[in-house]
Parts: C-alpha cells; structure tokens; sequence
C-alpha cells in the first residue's frame, strides 16, 4: 500500500505486503475471501492471523452467501523499527505453514470445514509461535 493511503502512524508497519502472500501461498491465494491489513493500535504479539470462515447461515432468512465462506487472513501492525526483522521470520517460517494450513483444510473432510477454526502466528523475544483456536 502506498504511504499516502496507509492508515497506520508513521512508527508502525505492515510485516507483509500481498506479493508476500501471493509469493508464500501460490495457487492458494484464490481460496482466500478476506485479505484485511488491520489498522489497530496493538495486537499484543500477534503478527498473522488465519481463519476459516465456515458457511453458517448470516441473515433472518437462513442463508449463506457463498462469497463469505473461505479463509481470511489478518496482518498485524508492527513497530517501523522491527518490520524487517518480522517480515523475514513471516515469510520464512508462517508463510510455508500457512500454506500447509491452508491445504490441510481445503483436504479435511466435511466436519472440520463445518466450524470455524483459527490460527494466530505470535512474534515474542525472536520466537515465532502459532495457536488454533476451533
């Protein structure tokens, strides 16, 4: 994103930009329905997040827009001064397990693709750490 449409203070950065993503997932990009570059404050250390948006019924009428089942995926702000740093470790070791992530779930069977799942990479002290929440 260019600097004058960011929407991030001067001293926070993305750690990924979507050519970082289109490089680590390939082909899997097009399974991604929601690619959001947050503009919050802090998020602790949560660099990247991934979720799979299963199709649960978002309206009075019961049904799904095919349009908000898939994966999305949430780039964290960092500080300026560490970006580099983070975006190294990003596409060295999250972007490869993502990927894997990302086709683990397109393979698992209809119980799994039924509920929502999420995975948040953390950035803490150099180690990069990820947690699945169902």
């Amino acid at each position: 994103m260019p600097a004058r449409n960011r929407r991030l203070p001067r001293h926070r950065a993305w750690p990924l930009t979507t050519t970082d993503i289109d490089e680590g997932l390939g082909p899997l990009l097009s399974h991604v329905t929601d690619l959001r570059f947050l503009t919050g404050n802090d998020s602790g250390a949560i660099v990247l997040g991934a979720a799979w948006v299963a199709p649960h019924p978002r309206n009075y009428g019961r049904g799904v827009h095919p349009d908000t089942v898939g994966f999305r995926l949430d780039v964290h702000p960092v500080d300026a001064t560490e970006r580099a740093a983070v975006r190294a470790v990003l596409r060295a070791r999250a972007l490869p397990r993502l990927h894997a992530w990302i086709t683990r779930a397109i393979a698992a069977d209809e119980t799994w693709r039924l509920a929502s799942h999420q995975r948040h990479w953390r950035l803490a002290d150099g180690h990069l750490t990820h947690h699945d929440e169902a």
